[in-house]
């Protein structure tokens, strides 16, 4: 049947985590029919699976939109690659695997912006519905649920030497990072099944496919909404370069991430007049904040040569290190080609004026001078350090009616002074743990941003040069009650019936912590909105 014939009641757009979870959730009710649009393809790719393969599927046009920023004012005018994952399961494919929910006070400064009903005791039911942690279940985690947490597969002397480092600064170790408070240090659980990548397609997707009431179509690029008398009722999209109308009888929900979200509002003459008019896109509902309010973590690579002790560097600098690298992955699932891109953490405070945790390690046993780029020839270590609640705001805008061209992304890391204080403080702090005495025995020396740069003003330019964005875009349709706001705290779309928005968009602040997690809890949070709503309508 010719998809514009078919009749769904439901229509999500983009099968990243949020889709691919929602997808599931909806049609588990076998009296509504559910399409799921993802522009990318299957999630067949092997490196999508192999755990170091992120390497080869961040920056390829088979796996990720390849977008850019402008170039960044506060970055010294440099363009950062903005991964976003265009495949099966979104950029569950291609990051870095880290399981990790945020702060209890997180969720409850979103409900004192507005949003009753996502509070930390309300969510985290939510977190464990989906979830199956290796260490079964108790107050904090379930095991029952499909979104898989296991321990890392592998250790590595610096780094247990770093932790003992930052215990002798005052951190803490710590076992859990999942528990409402995250400050300590120690190692990452990961989103692996037995050393493999479990993306959300695995998880959620592929259960629901066999469910006659679930269609999923890949390699449909999402045009525009569909709006009738102001209601959204489907979408336009391309699929196999053909334009076609996709429709739904209840409701159409966005899960196309932080930057894929406003750009389809925008698109559809839904967001700030300035812009619609500016380009000629015409003016269907005003909804200023669509596309402002961007947030993310920029993360500060300082490097650290190292000696007496390996590290990636020299296993991968060598074909001998690379076959046995090879080797023990077949054998064992472990090893290298199992190791998430960061493998340590640490969630500290900046300074004595911060009331819980605002600076969060990611820790790895390699360097290189950029991403993409080859390893160092010398023994070093990575310690990225982001501030966990930027003051900067961003944008994310389209440039044009034009669907294929790529859009106009400003972060404006390092904007406001406050993020720059912080930066400098977290540099200062890096400093200290790695001068501890527990990583004295390694002898390392600040190779990046280098120990010249002593002063504020230095350190704050230095910011600046090794700032680069961990990839963790939020906000861009928050949810929230006054003018800025998009969506309500049912995750609908003010002034725009039929229409909601499922994804790491909404939130009106980013989380204190990586952001895969919590985006599979706010389309979990979705779905039962949903099917409250049915069940309302059923009664009636």
């Amino acid at each position: 049947m010719h998809p514009s014939h078919q009749e769904f009641d439901y229509l999500i757009v983009g099968a990243g985590p949020a889709g691919c979870l929602l997808a599931n959730r909806l049609s588990a009710n076998p009296s509504v029919r559910v399409l799921l649009l993802e522009a990318g393809g299957q999630d067949s790719y092997p490196w999508i699976h192999i755990p170091v393969g992120y390497l080869y599927c961040i920056g390829n046009p088979r796996t990720d939109w390849c977008y850019r920023t402008e170039a960044e004012p506060g970055l010294q005018g440099r363009s950062l690659g903005y991964p976003r994952g265009r495949v099966l399961g979104g950029s569950s494919s291609i990051n870095g695997m880290i399981y990790m929910r945020g702060q209890a006070a997180d969720y409850e400064r979103w409900t004192e912006l507005g949003n009753p009903g996502w509070s930390w005791s309300e969510v985290l039911p939510l977190f464990l519905r989906s979830e199956s942690h290796f260490a079964g279940a108790s107050e904090f985690h379930n095991d029952a649920g499909e979104w898989r947490v296991e321990r890392q597969r592998l250790s590595w002397e610096i780094l247990d030497a770093f932790r003992a480092a930052a215990g002798e600064c005052g951190i803490a170790p710590v076992e859990d990072f999942n528990t409402g408070d995250n400050q300590g240090c120690g190692y990452f659980q990961v989103n692996q099944r037995g050393g493999v990548r479990w993306n959300a397609s695995k998880a959620f997707l592929r259960p629901a496919r066999q469910r006659p009431n679930l269609t999923v179509h890949t390699g449909v690029e999402v045009q525009r909404l569909l709006l009738e008398q102001g209601r959204a009722v489907g979408v336009v999209g391309l699929w196999a370069g053909i334009e076609q109308e996709f429709r739904a009888r209840r409701e159409v929900i966005l899960c196309a991430g932080a930057v894929g979200s406003p750009m389809l509002l925008q698109r559809s003459g839904i967001g700030p007049r300035p812009l619609l008019e500016r380009l000629g896109v015409g003016v269907r509902h005003e909804l200023p904040g669509v596309g402002g309010n961007l947030q993310d973590h920029l993360q500060l690579r300082l490097i650290f040569k190292v000696s007496g002790v390996q590290t990636l560097n020299q296993l991968a600098g060598s074909l001998w290190g690379k076959l046995g690298m090879g080797l023990r992955y077949l054998a064992s699932r472990s090893g290298p080609l199992a190791m998430a891109p960061s493998q340590l953490g640490a969630f500290v405070r900046s300074g004595p004026e911060q009331t819980r945790a605002n600076l969060e390690y990611h820790v790895q046993p390699l360097s290189l001078e950029r991403f993409g780029e080859p390893l160092h020839p010398f023994p070093a270590f990575t310690a990225s350090v982001c501030n966990l609640r930027p003051q900067s705001r961003g944008r994310v805008d389209i440039r044009s009616l034009d669907a294929k061209a790529p859009p106009l992304i400003q972060p404006n890391y390092l904007s406001h002074v406050e993020d720059l204080r912080v930066a400098a403080d977290a540099i200062r702090l890096t400093r200290r743990i790695v001068a501890a005495p527990a990583l004295a025995r390694y002898r390392p020396e600040e190779y990046l941003p280098g120990v010249a740069l002593q002063s504020e003003a230095e350190l704050r330019e230095a910011a600046g040069q090794i700032g680069t964005t961990i990839f963790h875009p939020v906000g861009t349709c928050a949810m929230g009650r006054g003018p800025e706001a998009v969506v309500d705290a049912e995750l609908k779309v003010h002034g725009v019936p039929g229409l909601r928005i499922a994804d790491a968009s909404v939130m009106p602040e980013i989380v204190s912590g990586n952001t895969c997690s919590p985006t599979l809890m706010i389309a979990e949070k979705a779905a039962d909105l949903v099917l409250a709503d049915l069940r309302r309508g059923a009664a009636r």
